[in-house]
């Protein structure tokens, strides 16, 4: 376990909650349309483009927060003794953002050509990071590492074969409200990254001792 100071899944918390709190305080403030403004990714993206970077962090409710805390807190202690917090920072908000924007443009090009389905939808929370996160791990262990290399597959079909496994627990994890194109994205991303070891520190990085 990490000094909690170095700690990069305790600062992602840390940031979890600070956002939450400017969220409610605008909400008090401004109103709900604001804080939908402010910190929800939506189409068009370039009318708010720092949302790209909020809505990663924030959260519609208390519960939503506490469930994503949770989640991260058991994925982020497992992965972050395995690469730098430079490392896991970087990929927590660049699989996030990609989880959002795959969510909101699918969603408006589906909906410009198919009638009845909404063609904007609103993104908030970490979850597909963590998706991510949760993938790394799956994929970067020593088991995954045997049973894969033990059987010759191609990486086309290593990627295709990675999408079934995406979209089958995607599928089992969903609930009424969830953003599923995000989930399965985030978790696509940190399956294809882990089999790649793309947080695995360069020589002259050094991961922070432990206590």
């Amino acid at each position: 376990m990490r000094r909690p100071l170095r700690s990069p899944t305790l600062a992602t918390l840390a940031l979890f909650l600070a956002v939450f709190v400017v969220q409610e305080l605008v909400r008090v403030v401004a109103g709900g349309v604001t804080v939908q403004a402010l910190f929800a990714l939506t189409t068009p993206v370039a009318a708010t483009p720092w949302t790209v970077l909020t809505s990663v962090y924030a959260h519609g409710s208390v519960s939503h927060l506490l469930a994503n805390a949770v989640a991260l807190a058991f994925v982020g202690v497992l992965l972050e003794r395995e690469t730098t917090p430079a490392r896991f920072h970087a990929f927590f908000l660049t699989t996030g953002a990609l989880s959002g924007l795959a969510e909101v443009w699918l969603a408006a090009t589906v909906g410009s050509v198919v009638g009845g389905v909404a063609a904007q939808v609103a993104v908030l929370g970490g979850s597909g990071a963590i998706f991510a996160l949760a993938g790394y791990l799956l994929t970067s262990n020593r088991l995954t590492e045997r049973v894969v290399g033990s059987v010759q597959l191609s990486p086309r079909v290593q990627i295709a074969l990675f999408a079934v496994f995406a979209v089958a627990v995607t599928l089992a994890t969903a609930s009424p409200g969830v953003a599923l194109i995000a989930h399965f994205t985030g978790l696509l991303l940190g399956l294809l990254a882990g089999r790649a070891h793309l947080l695995r520190p360069s020589a002259g990085e050094h991961t922070p001792e432990p206590v």
